[in-house]
């Protein structure tokens, strides 16, 4: 119980834009299919990629996960293409009075003219647009063909048959208090987090370097991310 209450305490860090509670009714009806890949403007990954982050304290191999994850893995595969993390801050990271997260890819945050008291609030401008790019959340079930959205999926029992968890070295989105609102802000889990589950994003995991990401402290920077396997994007489902 103690780990929840902190996790809840804390959550407020993962969060983009606005305060949000975690009382969020639970998810068991459609597929909000008309949310996800077929309907959507981002790519979507197809199969699996590696990509690794050069960090100021080290490497950093991520695997995602494109079956079960294909809208918001291909998301971070094109921001990484495009060059948006490189440069950027981890500009929280929650350590005490327990391991929680290492968030970072806030773009402004690449901006030395922008204030350290800013980060966290950026998302990723699309230049085609110059609107924010959002994305809903995607959350996969084992017995289920295809991802759902648009919604957090909470109801007893279910997480128990969720594709992909926080486990420690969970790579998920970050969000505002709309489930729809990831971008480009991400975290990794720095243990099991089992109270997120359902409620936020998860698409790959640290494959190598965990020990790094225990090393890094805020103001710590993403010096550049890169795609070194895998990575196919596809407009439409996969």
């Amino acid at each position: 119980m103690a780990r929840i209450w902190l996790s809840r305490l804390f959550l407020g860090g993962l969060l983009l834009l606005v305060p949000f509670s975690l009382g969020a009714c639970a998810a068991d009806g459609g597929t909000g299919s008309d949310l996800g890949c077929s309907a959507s403007s981002t790519p979507c990954l197809k199969g699996t990629a590696t990509v690794v982050l050069q960090t100021s304290k080290g490497e950093v191999q991520l695997q995602l996960d494109g079956a079960a994850a294909p809208l918001t893995a291909g998301n971070f595969v094109d921001l990484v293409n495009r060059g948006t993390y490189n440069g950027t801050v981890f500009h929280r990271v929650v350590r005490e009075p327990v391991p929680f997260v290492v968030q970072g890819g806030d773009p402004a945050s690449a901006d030395p003219k922008v204030s350290a008291s800013q980060y966290g609030l950026g998302s990723f401008l699309d230049p085609a647009s110059g609107e924010a790019r959002l994305i809903p959340l995607e959350i996969k079930r084992s017995d289920e063909p295809a991802p759902r959205y648009g919604e957090p999926v909470t109801a007893p029992g279910v997480t128990s048959k969720l594709d992909l968890v926080h486990q420690r070295g969970a790579v998920a989105m970050a969000r505002s208090a709309d489930p729809n609102s990831a971008s480009a802000q991400f975290y990794v889990a720095l243990q099991a987090l089992p109270e997120l589950d359902g409620r936020y994003a998860v698409f790959g995991r640290v494959s190598k370097g965990m020990e790094v990401v225990d090393q890094i402290r805020q103001g710590d920077k993403l010096i550049k991310a890169s795609v070194v396997a895998g990575g196919t994007l596809v407009q439409g489902k996969p």
